[in-house]
């Protein structure tokens, strides 16, 4: 088995084991929430689930690089880098809502080549290799192929965010406001959820006007390898300039024709 295919698979495997352990909090009545410094909120699933996964890739894959949004860098000597965002969604999970999210890319030499998205509460979720296409799975279900939709006109397009306000906090709320009377639907079904939707074909558009990396580098290779496109708003393929959305393809030029208006996010 090759370096990145090993990799691949216990990606998948961890993503959905390390899910499985936030349900141990979700929804419980005792869940205590803290304030990080950004104010942002994090619990003891957060934590557990990182602690988890770290573990494991350590454990597996003791030479590989680790970034994750709870612990500190862990630094590496192959040519592979771990990016872990144990919940992502972390408002919608303190609030019993289903749609968050345990994300794992993996690069290598810098690169995006693996990404999974894993809903644990729904039992759903998407992963993608480089090269080797997008998956689509639910429950024990078989995977099948995952496609990006066919719409080629925002006016019959879905276009789905994490949170409104977000684009206010950027100074950018004319661009939601632009896009929102360009599309057919805005909807706030966001986070990680809301590239799952791109990537199965269930909505169009998904964008963030601030994302960190923990948020990004698992999305880039499942929306490319679902046949879409990645990148920040001003239209470059990255996973580090701080915000981007992803796209059917088809509608990826309208929206930057939106969003390279506005400066890069401070």
């Amino acid at each position: 088995m090759s370096d990145i295919n090993s990799r691949f698979e216990a990606a998948v495997r961890w993503a959905r084991e390390a899910g499985q352990r936030t349900l141990r909090y979700f929804q419980s009545a005792h869940l205590q929430v803290e304030r990080k410094s950004d104010q942002s909120p994090v619990t003891i699933a957060d934590r557990d689930a990182e602690s988890f996964l770290r573990e494991r890739i350590a454990a597996d894959f003791p030479d590989d690089a680790i970034v994750g949004e709870e612990f500190s860098d862990r630094a590496g000597s192959s040519s592979f880098r771990w990016i872990l965002d144990p919940i992502d969604g972390t408002k919608s999970f303190i609030h019993g809502v289903p749609l968050y999210g345990t994300l794992i890319g993996v690069e290598q030499d810098d690169e995006s080549r693996i990404g999974v998205i894993e809903i644990p509460a729904l039992d759903e979720r998407v992963y993608a290799c480089a090269g080797g296409g997008a998956w689509h799975q639910r429950a024990a279900r078989d995977p099948e192929p995952a496609n990006v939709s066919s719409v080629a006109r925002l006016d019959e397009s879905l276009l789905v965010t994490s949170e409104v306000q977000t684009f206010t906090t950027r100074g950018a709320a004319n661009v939601f406001t632009q896009l929102d009377q360009r599309v057919r639907l805005a909807r706030t079904w966001g986070d990680c959820y809301g590239y799952l939707l791109v990537a199965t074909g269930r909505a169009e558009v998904m964008i963030d006007p601030l994302l960190n990396v923990w948020d990004a580098a698992a999305v880039l290779p499942v929306i490319e390898e679902a046949g879409g496109r990645f990148t920040d708003w001003r239209g470059v393929r990255s996973v580090r300039s701080g915000d981007g959305f992803g796209s059917n393809g088809r509608l990826h030029d309208s929206v930057l024709a939106v969003t390279r208006a506005e400066p890069p996010p401070e």
